[in-house]
């Protein structure tokens, strides 16, 4: 197996992971899950030129909003898995670590952190929402379970391409 259909088992593994972490959290902890339509609305006003809004949830709706934002989602995953595996190589789906994966999975959160909530109107790091310390803390929460989620999911790919 190699490089390229490592890092999408990979990065599709761990954003799964992610997700069904999500579904839990809201289940056990009432946590809402994120909404993908939302940046999918967000990616979906780009062509027309508008990057920046102040509450993206008040934007005008996009057509195919949910499905263009779970589509970035996951080749997000895959993008940041291909980090990973550019990063520690192919050495690293040959026997798995837990550091490499959470490093990674944990730097990710510089994603939202300073493109995707700014641009949808929460400013930096969550600044402008109601409570940013927890809305920082879940983003990092689950950013955390996304880079276990590489590190499970990069055993998968090990144990399929040993196969």
């Amino acid at each position: 197996m190699d490089y390229l259909m490592c890092t999408l088992l990979t990065g599709t593994g761990a954003t799964a992971v992610m997700d069904l972490s999500a579904i839990a959290r809201k289940r056990l902890l009432g946590i809402p899950a994120p909404n993908y339509g939302l940046v999918g609305r967000w990616i979906g006003h780009m062509p027309r030129g508008r990057f920046l809004h102040a509450a993206i949830s008040a934007a005008q709706p996009v057509r195919g909003e949910r499905l263009i934002g779970w589509t970035a989602h996951y080749l997000t995953g895959i993008a940041f898995a291909a980090i990973l595996l550019g990063v520690w190589g192919m050495a690293w789906i040959r026997e798995p670590t837990l550091g490499p994966a959470l490093a990674v999975g944990i730097g990710t959160v510089a994603a939202p952190f300073l493109l995707m909530q700014p641009g949808m109107g929460a400013g930096i790091a969550a600044s402008r929402t109601p409570r940013p310390n927890a809305a920082r803390i879940q983003s990092l929460v689950t950013h955390a379970i996304f880079g276990f989620g590489l590190y499970v999911a990069g055993w998968g790919a090990h144990f399929l391409r040993a196969a």
